[in-house]
């Protein structure tokens, strides 16, 4: 029987995934709904491809729904476990295609209702393509590193849950990581729109 949303929605990601072990529908559309985003995020940045990073996310899902009934809450966090499939399976992806393709044009946001003009979408564009240029040309562990720590916002120690290494490591390939971005887009300011001080 399937729980109540209003019910669903406050419970942790562990309780939500037992309860999809046990045969409940709406806890796996909720935890879908909660990280399926995160995931498929996180693989965009790091392949720089949107079709790819949605293979990877449907994967990892996959994974983690199969996985479901030998869940062992209190072992590891379902985000953490999540990411270093997702993690997994990018780096496979990028060892397979050999060779790092350039961002296009279908990588770029389409502009909705309410969004900022034409010229401001266009300087954001350019904006995301550098940025996605600047993080392929990263070592892959380093890319991983820095999107993991400061798109997707995670903690030094799950990453190094996530990645397979010690925290010092972690530090060392964001610090890395950082470095190398600040120097593939510093001397690009001005051609991606910013101005004096920002």
């Amino acid at each position: 029987m399937d729980m109540p949303r209003d019910t669903i929605a406050p419970l942790s990601d562990d309780a939500l995934l037992i309860l999809y072990a046990n045969g409940d529908r709406d806890a796996a559309r909720h935890l879908t709904e909660r990280l399926a985003p995160k995931v498929m995020a996180y693989a965009q940045r790091v392949l720089g491809d949107r079709a790819e990073a949605e293979d990877v996310a449907q994967e990892a899902m996959l994974r983690l729904w199969r996985m479901a009934p030998d869940w062992r809450p209190g072992e590891a966090q379902v985000t953490t476990w999540l990411y270093r499939v997702a993690t997994n399976l990018a780096t496979d992806r990028v060892r397979q295609r050999g060779r790092r393709r350039a961002t296009t044009l279908d990588d770029a946001p389409e502009v909705a209702d309410g969004q900022p003009g034409a010229l401001q979408t266009m300087i954001e564009a350019d904006r995301m393509t550098a940025l996605q240029a600047a993080l392929d040309a990263l070592p892959e562990r380093q890319r991983q590193a820095v999107v993991l720590r400061h798109i997707e916002g995670l903690a030094n120690p799950e990453i190094a849950q996530i990645l397979g290494v010690g925290v010092e490591a972690v530090e060392s390939l964001t610090a890395r990581g950082k470095r190398a971005l600040t120097a593939l887009l510093s001397g690009r300011r001005q051609d991606l729109g910013y101005g004096e001080g920002e």
